[in-house]
């Protein structure tokens, strides 16, 4: 109530700061969700209206800007940045599909697993742009429709990532403003990730797999891959592995050594951009620096900046604090149905629009929900449903998560179709089934 009074004050032209907050946050929502324009163009702008409004000081736009999830983005893509010109992830698909014969069912599953996997470490979009590459060149060898190995792909970027706090953009936005470990999340959603995956793999066989069949002559083609070429500097990969391995021990042991995830994701860009560079010229060293900086998404970086004061200015205004005492009366206060409403909610509204303002959206609020639930500690289980819900909800729609749209944009300018309805009317369907099983597990679990 203090922030609302604090954000009347100073509304612009007398407005009333929760109806002009409101506006402005709907109208950036509307226009991210149209395309028109740039994301991070709009969340700036939308940022930038909060300010002019009267609702946010530049001070508290600045102060709303959670420099941890930042910190956080901008290290782990840095790692992945130079990691990724070892040749390691190319070597890992090849690798892959080798190990099953180069059998097109064996690939599907094992190309999904292995995004999977490395989107619980990485960001999904930096594991589709660095996998779908390699799945093209493996398709087009065995001679089979590139689009279930693709499709595949998208889901298991969007599970795989659920397992973790870097996985996602929205786990890094939970975990760093609701203040939850890296163990916290692998230990509270791993296991039904886990589920899911499986269950997910079981899908696209009967879906797809079952019917793959390629030439024996094709097959040898993919068998006659060379892995080993695919490693272009083993003396960079060396360095890198032990740099993630010593991220990962960081991220684990974060509440012993009393460092945040931002700082540990900057170190571990630190010690890899001076392994990388040392030795070499000045010269050398500012071209290799640039072209790793040129390679962070700094369209996510400044929608992310945007978007924190965007939510800033109606959290001021005291929107999120009244949203919160609705919902909580809307569910006469019962624990249950609050999460199991967040989990469905987060689900669809995550097929409809992106999933990283949604939750940056409904962080606030849970949190405001806390002294009615008994405090930070009773309401964990919030974060559980809205983490499940966001994330596998992304599956829903081609524009539910940004490593849809990625995967859909690489396969388009391959000539491989990639339609929202196509996609839609086979995702929408299996994501809701993966947000049943987890409904089914938090019911278990936690109430």
């Amino acid at each position: 109530m203090e922030a609302h009074t604090s954000a009347a004050a100073g509304a612009i032209f007398g407005l009333d700061p929760m109806w002009l907050a409101t506006t402005i946050l709907i109208l950036t929502y509307a226009v991210i969700i149209s395309e028109k324009l740039n994301r991070a163009i709009i969340a700036l702008i939308g940022a930038m209206l909060m300010i002019m409004g009267g609702l946010l000081t530049q001070e508290q736009a600045i102060a709303g800007i959670d420099f941890n999830t930042i910190g956080l983005l901008v290290g782990m893509m840095i790692i992945v940045s130079i990691t990724r010109k070892s040749g390691l992830f190319e070597y890992l698909a090849i690798r892959s599909a080798k190990m099953v014969k180069a059998s097109p069912a064996g690939i599907l599953a094992m190309l999904a697993a292995v995004t999977a996997v490395a989107s619980a470490f990485l960001d999904n979009v930096t594991t589709v742009l660095l996998m779908v590459p390699v799945t093209l060149a493996i398709t087009e060898a065995l001679k089979v429709n590139p689009y279930p190995f693709l499709f595949s792909q998208v889901l298991a970027s969007n599970i795989g990532g659920t397992a973790t706090l870097i996985g996602d953009p929205p786990n890094i936005l939970i975990g760093t403003l609701a203040n939850l470990s890296f163990n916290q999340f692998v230990i509270n959603l791993s296991p039904i990730i886990i589920v899911i995956l499986a269950f997910h793999l079981a899908s696209m066989h009967f879906l797809w797999g079952r019917k793959l069949n390629a030439t024996a002559a094709a097959r040898a083609h993919v068998m006659g891959f060379d892995e080993r070429k695919a490693i272009t500097d083993p003396l960079l990969l060396k360095k890198a592995l032990a740099v993630v391995a010593c991220v990962i021990a960081a991220f684990v042991t974060a509440r012993f050594i009393g460092l945040e995830a931002g700082t540990i994701g900057m170190a571990g860009a630190a010690v890899l951009l001076l392994l990388d560079n040392m030795g070499h010229s000045a010269e050398h060293q500012s071209e290799s620096v640039t072209k790793v900086f040129n390679e962070i998404e700094w369209i996510t970086i400044f929608f992310f900046i945007g978007l924190f004061a965007v939510i800033a200015g109606v959290e001021h205004a005291g929107v999120l604090s009244l949203l919160a005492h609705k919902l909580v009366e809307a569910t006469g206060g019962d624990m249950t149905l609050t999460g199991i409403g967040v989990l469905w909610a987060s689900a669809v509204l995550s097929a409809i629009v992106d999933n990283i303002p949604f939750v940056a959206t409904m962080i606030p609020l849970i949190k405001a929900m806390a002294p009615s639930f008994g405090g930070a500690d009773a309401i964990q289980p919030l974060w559980w449903c809205l983490s499940l819900g966001a994330c596998l909800g992304g599956n829903g729609t081609l524009i539910g998560a940004s490593a849809n749209l990625t995967v859909a944009g690489i396969a388009e300018r391959n000539g491989v179709p990639f339609r929202f309805l196509t996609y839609t009317k086979t995702a929408f369907p299996l994501m809701l089934i993966h947000v049943a099983m987890c409904h089914v597990y938090i019911m278990w679990r936690y109430f």
